[in-house]
């Protein structure tokens, strides 16, 4: 028999679900994990099942379906685990202060994506400017908007946060040393 703790689990084993958690990966971003995307809020375990508390990015994510059966599915591999129940939580809400340092420079270096700083920043990826400006709320993905860097000529794109409208303004934004401008948005201060 294995010896249990006061919550009828054996030791390490809310460990091993963590790192079993861990080891499951953004479906957008196949190296990076949803503990380091700052996922991960609550683990319970009480005998065998374990009760994971996830915070989505965005609500109504297409991706938190995937999400789920992949964490079932590590969790539910943990030797000492029979069934793994995962709950998506609405509070508390999801910034991208919750994205690790290392998940910040790998999306950066890997993906061409950016984390918005706390003080509203952006440092281009690719060439590390800093007069990245907002072009669009409507990114490729819900969570993720597009931002333009006049210095490398990129686009960027901007992991935000669900409710991010911003207050979006008109401005012209001048490309290279030709005469042409193009209309850009950029995020009213």
């Amino acid at each position: 028999m294995t010896p249990q703790n006061a919550q009828g689990q054996a030791p390490g084993v809310e460990r091993d679900v963590v790192r079993a958690v861990a080891s499951v990966n953004d479906p957008e971003y196949p190296d990076v994990s949803i503990v380091d995307l700052g996922l991960l809020e609550r683990v319970t375990v009480t005998g065998s099942v374990a009760t994971i508390g996830l915070i989505p990015t965005f609500s109504g994510c297409p991706a938190l379906q995937m999400i789920a059966d992949d964490v079932r599915n590590a969790v539910e591999a943990v030797p000492g685990i029979e069934r793994c129940e995962v709950e998506w939580l609405s509070a508390p809400a999801w910034s991208t202060d919750r994205i690790s340092s290392s998940a910040a420079r790998r999306l950066a270096d890997d993906y061409t994506v950016v984390v918005r700083r706390s003080d509203g920043e952006l440092t281009c990826p690719v060439c590390g400017g800093h007069a990245v400006v907002d072009q669009s709320m409507a990114g490729p993905t819900r969570c993720r908007s597009v931002a333009w860097c006049p210095d490398c000529r990129n686009p960027i794109e901007v992991m935000r946060v669900d409710g991010d409208t911003g207050a979006w303004t008109s401005v012209e934004v001048r490309v290279g040393r030709s005469d042409e401008t193009r209309q850009g948005l950029e995020m009213a201060r």
